[in-house]
């Protein structure tokens, strides 16, 4: 049945707003907990935190291909059928699955990670034991987490985003709520906070598991054993594993090296620097999280036409959006990490600004990705693109073997994350059919000669002003209006400039009534 384009755009227009209201709220809350907990903590607690949670998560190697095929599945079967029956079927096998990974994780998880924080990794001798339990309890709230993965798939393939919104804000005033305790903590801090940490993924894990029995009803688990949906799901994710564990390696497994290399305080910066990077790219993947359901459902349903106008607009606006937020953090980056945090560990600046430019990198590729997966066919794809994102860690490892500066790491995933969008474009011309002469054209260049443009006045007052509250606010309005400029007349062609018009007509037509 052909989709109807329009409902589909007001659809992903309308989750797109509730998972920004969510975002802002959020934001907010986000980044004052982030300031709280980094002061109550102290830089080397923080970054053992984020540290030992990393080699806890290295693990979701085997669980991160897995939660795609869910999605995947389970997005694909709703787009091919308005049954419940095939659902059911799917999202209990789901459920099975995840449940059974979850104890081999434990019984693999348990004595590897154990052995490895006590051997090898850089953690002062009076906090050891304290790391221990940060370890425990992180092994805890990641299997909870895998647990939780068929559910969040069926809130997303319905496009139920406003759940995400409500549970979302839920699970941010908790943590503001314990980052507040901490100082009043009755045992040691550290503890205290991975524990509370535990707690609330148990609580969120329920909160998401009673609102998918209550609005769908294939999500009412029944021990299943599908064993040729097994062999679909299995075949699925055990080539997709090879991309999961790529993303892996580059993410935890950097900062893996960056402790073996310069200890917990450079942890406790690349975690400052993913917070931001998180904040700032929550606004784009709440965008493509809106959109990727309708990528997976036109192409289950062969409307591929409709899939080219998704994956072209998607790589385009959801870089645009990016460019926005990040140009006035990346030009005034010490001032806003002193303003927020007062405490600043060393590297912090650097590593935040090569983050953003990583992540801009990578929003182009998302919209492809979601394309490939949605086929079903992936084991070249993944041999070849997997294959090249896996050469981050070593090289990382080599770089920083060489002497170079924490920040390389950084560098190199960004450097290969060009090389993997190459890649992508030629697997998916042969794959989907995909146009990529066009996508260079209206995608990729555009968005080069877009950002040149939009940084070239925020670039020159950095230069000519100096580092104060009023500078810092001239700057982020240039950046601002610099970079909607510049996307305007250069970004949109004329059938987005015209609804974009509408938009503002509309909202200018608003405040006057108010």
């Amino acid at each position: 049945m052909p989709h109807d384009a329009q409902a589909n755009s007001k659809r992903i227009a309308k989750n797109t707003i509730l998972l920004y209201f969510r975002m802002l709220l959020l934001l907010l809350v986000s980044l004052y907990t982030s300031r709280i907990i980094l002061n109550a903590l102290g830089v080397d607690d923080y970054g053992i935190y984020n540290v030992v949670g990393g080699v806890v998560t290295m693990f979701s190697i085997l669980s991160v291909s897995l939660s795609s095929a869910i999605s995947r599945f389970i997005t694909f079967e709703l787009g091919r059928s308005d049954g419940t029956a095939a659902l059911s079927n799917v999202f209990s096998t789901s459920v099975t699955i995840m449940l059974l990974l979850s104890l081999l994780i434990i019984l693999l998880a348990e004595p590897i990670t154990v052995w490895f924080l006590n051997r090898h990794m850089v953690i002062p001798a009076e906090r050891l034991a304290a790391a221990n339990w940060v370890l425990q309890f992180s092994l805890l709230t990641f299997v909870v987490g895998l647990v939780s993965v068929p559910y969040n798939a069926a809130i997303i393939a319905h496009e139920r985003m406003a759940a995400f919104a409500y549970i979302s804000i839920f699970e941010a005033v908790a943590r503001l709520l314990v980052a507040f305790a901490l100082s009043h903590a009755p045992i040691d801090r550290l503890i205290f906070f991975a524990a509370a940490m535990g707690l609330i993924a148990i609580v969120v894990r329920l909160v998401y598991g009673w609102y998918c029995k209550r609005h769908f009803a294939e999500c009412v688990y029944h021990f299943q054993w599908d064993a040729p949906l097994l062999r679909q799901m299995f075949a699925f994710a055990g080539w997709n594993t090879i991309g999961g564990a790529s993303y892996i390696l580059r993410d935890q497994g950097g900062n893996v090296i960056l402790n073996l290399f310069f200890g917990p305080s450079v942890n406790a910066a690349r975690a400052i620097a993913v917070k931001v990077c998180s904040v700032v790219t929550g606004f784009v993947q709440n965008f493509m999280m809106a959109l990727n359901p309708q990528i997976t459902k036109s192409y289950a349903s062969g409307d591929h036409q409709y899939m080219f106008t998704l994956l072209f607009q998607g790589a385009r606006l959801s870089f645009y959006m990016l460019l926005m937020l990040s140009l006035p953090v990346i030009f005034n980056t010490h001032y806003i990490l002193v303003l927020w945090l007062r405490l600043v560990p060393d590297h912090t600046v650097l590593f935040v600004q090569l983050s953003l430019l990583f992540a801009m990198s990578e929003c182009i590729s998302n919209p492809l990705i979601t394309a490939m997966l949605a086929t079903g066919r992936i084991r070249n794809y993944q041999i070849i693109v997997g294959g090249l994102a896996m050469l981050n860690l070593p090289i990382a490892y080599l770089c920083l073997h060489l002497g170079c500066m924490p920040e390389s790491v950084v560098i190199v995933a960004i450097i290969l994350s060009q090389a993997c969008l190459a890649a992508r474009l030629v697997m998916l011309r042969q794959m989907i059919g995909l146009r990529v002469r066009e996508f260079l054209s209206r995608v990729y260049l555009n968005i080069i000669v877009v950002s040149l443009v939009a940084a070239a006045v925020p670039w020159l007052l950095s230069r000519l002003l100096d580092e104060s509250l009023p500078s810092f606010i001239v700057q982020a309005l240039a950046s601002l209006l610099s970079a909607a400029a510049a996307i305007y007349c250069l970004g949109l062609n004329k059938k987005e400039r015209l609804k974009a018009k509408g938009y503002i007509s509309k909202l200018k037509q608003k405040i006057v009534r108010r």
